[in-house]
């Protein structure tokens, strides 16, 4: 499991990649923390959290946008995400947890909002493959 940062006009984008869906969601997860914050000290509780939406594409945005509503919430930066991904009939969810290193503790540049615009969720030869992009 891994992700990438990737410049994208004003935004920036995280292009992941794990061995199942939940890697890649997670991987996901962790780009955007990085995206946020460079350096992260290893301070902070885990918390869990829970999403569910219509669509792989939905339940990664959903995801996305519910840990940047923990974020606002609970002031922390949540890091070392894990996640697990399952579906029943048409309804896809995540169950997952995430460290949360309090903000002030940290400098971090703030992440507005999740995207669909380029969103790629997709699986491959080696695994899975998610490119999401970020507006800043």
């Amino acid at each position: 499991m891994s992700f990438v940062l990737r410049e994208h006009t004003a935004d920036v984008a995280v292009e992941a990649t794990g061995d199942s869906l939940a890697d890649a969601f997670a991987a996901t997860a962790d780009g955007m923390a990085a995206a946020m914050c460079e350096n992260v000290p290893f301070d902070g509780d885990r918390f869990d959290l829970a999403v569910t939406a219509e669509s792989r594409e939905s339940l990664l945005f959903d995801y996305l946008d519910e840990l940047i509503y923990q974020r606002d919430v609970r002031n922390v930066l949540p890091v070392d995400n894990r996640a697990t991904v399952s579906r029943s009939d048409d309804v896809w969810s995540v169950q997952a947890s995430s460290r949360g290193v309090p903000l002030q503790t940290i400098s971090a540049r703030e992440i507005k909002a999740v995207t669909y615009s380029e969103m790629v969720l997709e699986e491959t030869q080696d695994g899975w493959h998610a490119y999401v992009v970020l507006d800043v």
